[in-house]
């Protein structure tokens, strides 16, 4: 870093003190890396709180302030962002729709709270716990604040266009899709011919894939995942990785249709490449106005 980089004007510097600290609560995967760093490049080193159950141990190394704490600790959270005098939360990874519905104990602020909800799906999970964050004063920020370059755009993102016989097998999928979102049942379907081979549960993207390619006899699949209605941009956005396009060529699946503006694609620049190599289309595909 430079000497002038390193430098700022008493205005800049009073700003920067005055400025709500920043905390990301971190899940698992690169999310949580790829937000640290555009959040370091705009001067900003975050706290973090990372799931033991979820987080990479190699944050340790990579957060200059982290505490780890059980997915079922809400109370010490909270603890630890009065403590650090934090403003702004953003919640950062995933975390695996399994474990919210596992044999990890839950504190008592959890409990409570739980036993308040009618529905204990995923969203309605997540969401009491980013209210409860709201009612302390904290600003709970859109998860793709730092890292909106990565969003899937609308149209074809590769090389090769969707024929077609995929273009149809999209339409229909998306139908699949969102209806299963809607109810929060999952967000990918993998579509052969106009038939649904397979819908998305609590298994995740990849897993669906590697189960419809058990189910097609070899045939040729497309995958198409979408955002939930009216989507909140606060956690559980929908992500796609090098990962899937690596299963994807093994399972035979030669498109992926997903909601642009609400999908991010991470290691943007080489999933695409490999995607490319593999003949694998990838399109973004215009969300309705009702998400």
């Amino acid at each position: 870093m430079s000497e002038s980089s390193k430098t700022s004007s008493p205005v800049e510097s009073e700003l920067t003190a005055q400025a709500p600290r920043l905390a990301i609560i971190a899940g698992n995967g690169r999310f949580p890396f790829l937000v640290l760093d555009a959040a370091r490049r705009q001067g900003i080193d975050p706290l973090v709180i990372a799931i033991r159950e979820e987080a990479s141990p190699e944050l340790s190394t990579y957060a200059s302030s982290i505490h780890w704490l059980s997915l079922g600790e809400a109370a010490k959270v909270f603890e630890l962002l009065h403590a650090g005098k934090v403003g702004k939360v953003l919640l950062a990874g995933q975390v695996k729709h399994h474990q919210l519905y596992s044999t990890i104990r839950a504190d008592g602020v959890v409990t409570r709270e739980l036993e308040g909800l009618g529905r204990k799906n995923t969203d309605a999970l997540i969401g009491t716990f980013v209210k409860m964050i709201q009612a302390m004063g904290i600003e709970v920020l859109d998860s793709t604040h730092f890292i909106k370059p990565l969003l899937a755009h609308e149209g074809v993102m590769t090389h090769r266009s969707p024929d077609p016989d995929e273009v149809e097998d999209i339409q229909y999928g998306r139908e699949i899709a969102k209806t299963i979102a809607g109810i929060d049942v999952g967000q990918t379907v993998v579509v052969c011919n106009r038939a649904c081979v397979a819908v998305e549960a609590m298994e995740g993207t990849d897993a669906t894939i590697e189960r419809a390619a058990t189910l097609s006899n070899g045939r040729r699949l497309v995958v198409v995942k979408v955002s939930k209605p009216r989507q909140d941009m606060r956690f559980d956005v929908p992500v796609i990785g090098l990962k899937t396009i690596e299963v994807m060529r093994r399972a035979k699946a030669q498109v992926l249709a997903v909601d642009a503006g609400k999908t991010l694609l991470f290691e943007r620049e080489q999933l695409l490449d490999a995607a490319n190599q593999a003949a694998i289309s990838i399109v973004g595909m215009k969300s309705g106005t009702e998400e």
